[in-house]
């Protein structure tokens, strides 16, 4: 976002349609890999699709950056459980990578209450010859064997494998809202409404309890654990926040339960904007440490804030993400959308931020030079290499011609999932059951 925003340019490939859609197409999760070759998405159908990038060839320079499908699995069925007479939907909530390293990737998913590891393997060899067996399995009679085979290895078709690992499961009471995988690469942590559990990636029929809000009276409750992330470089540090928009930082060397924390940033309430909706909307909903480590970033209903770690009585940037909802909070309500989590990414270098909004709208905000854009993710106006326009919302008075008129957004499209390639300007941006990847114009 260096040049100026309303001469950004940014073009599109399309990726996903169903023009049939089901709710089970509805895209939940969105996830770059640490090298940004792959790209995973997990739906409430629970299926994760991993998409590849494709390298770049002589002949065809632009095609640099097209990401096609590379591996589609399901990774949750729905279940029941019988002692609570719940359903448990397969619905992936989130997915996280592990670096890779080795020819094979690794990547967390989870529903509500399970998390799995899957590993993701490609095959273009299969072995032939074997000696108890025929080519297609059956086990060969004993007494016809009369020579001795080598068996060899033969070129196949690539096949792409995926298989789980390791399930992680009956560990959490209520859903889970968050995985987070630590810096250690041998820990990860799963967060639901009022635990966050420690596991060791080798280890899956237990796991440590590190935060436990629930209070011995389960009236007396006033908050519940909204989203939960590990500090990128210190495994012993990590964030959670709360429906009460409080976000609290705690160091696992200070005690087994992290039930007190090291740090507790809340930004005092402005008492003229006090309303009944103002609990709500200051709930948070996504909590991102920068990949520098120094700073924070939380998104709850109508802003972004960053906070720096040294700093806990407020934060130093506040970003309006959609300032002009603030008059129809009562039909929100009304509608449920006040309760939508929208997630919220950094960029590679820390620089810029994005979060979505309605109406398929999301936005950037460059930290540097202040400005913000709104874009629209949609069918009319992504057809690949298209140059996506910046948007504007106009409250009452005259409309201009590119304008939209705040009383005709469609609540129904919403962009709650985005994810920003970890080096370049990329992002994936998920529209309901359609997932677009953006990318900085190529010159």
């Amino acid at each position: 976002m260096e040049e100026d925003a309303e001469t950004r340019k940014i073009s599109s490939s399309f990726l996903r349609d169903h023009s049939y859609a089901t709710e089970a197409d509805i895209i939940s999760t969105v996830e770059f890999n640490h090298t940004g070759e792959l790209l995973a998405t997990g739906d409430k159908g629970g299926r994760v699709v991993i998409f590849q990038r494709e390298q770049e060839s002589k002949n065809q320079p632009h095609r640099r950056g097209e990401y096609n499908v590379y591996s589609t699995f399901q990774s949750h069925e729905p279940e029941f459980d019988y002692l609570k007479s719940l359903e448990i939907e397969e619905k992936i909530n989130k997915i996280r990578w592990l670096p890779q390293q080795n020819a094979a990737y690794f990547l967390l998913s989870t529903n509500d209450k399970t998390v799995k590891l899957w590993k993701v393997s490609e095959r273009d060899k299969r072995p032939e010859g074997y000696n108890l067996k025929d080519e297609d399995g059956r086990l060969r009679d004993p007494s016809m064997i009369t020579v001795l085979r080598v068996p060899v290895l033969r070129p196949m078709d690539l096949m792409v494998e995926a298989t789980p690992r390791r399930v992680f499961a009956n560990a959490h009471t209520y859903h889970i809202n968050s995985i987070s995988v630590n810096s250690d690469y041998e820990t990860y942590m799963s967060a639901d409404d009022l635990r966050i559990n420690l596991w060791n990636f080798e280890i899956t029929n237990q796991s440590f309890n590190i935060v436990d809000i629930k209070p011995a009276n389960m009236e007396e409750l006033t908050e519940v654990i909204t989203a939960a992330e590990f500090h990128p470089h210190h495994c012993n540090t990590f964030v959670y926040s709360s429906s009460k928009g409080t976000i609290r930082l705690c160091d696992m060397r200070a005690a087994a339960l992290c039930d007190r924390h090291a740090k507790f940033f809340e930004e005092p309430e402005d008492p003229s904007n006090r309303s009944f909706f103002s609990e709500i909307i200051s709930s948070i909903s996504d909590v991102k440490f920068s990949h520098s480590g120094r700073y924070i970033m939380t998104r709850d209903y109508l802003t972004v804030k960053v906070w720096d770690l040294n700093m806990e009585n407020r934060p130093i940037e506040t970003y309006q993400v959609h300032d002009y909802l603030r008059s129809k909070l009562c039909s929100l309500y009304e509608n449920d959308c006040i309760f939508d989590k929208f997630e919220c990414v950094w960029n590679g270098s820390d620089s810029v931020i994005m979060t979505g909004s309605y109406n398929n709208f999301f936005r950037m905000f460059d930290r540097n030079t202040k400005r913000d854009v709104t874009l629209e993710a949609s069918r009319e106006n992504s057809k690949p290499r298209a140059i996506l326009k910046p948007r504007k919302v106009c409250v009452g008075g005259k409309r201009r011609k590119d304008e939209i008129s705040v009383d005709s957004l469609d609540f129904s499209k919403k962009i709650l999932h985005t994810a920003w390639h970890p080096s370049e300007n990329i992002i994936a941006v998920a529209a309901t059951n359609n997932l677009y990847i953006f990318q900085d114009k190529v010159n």
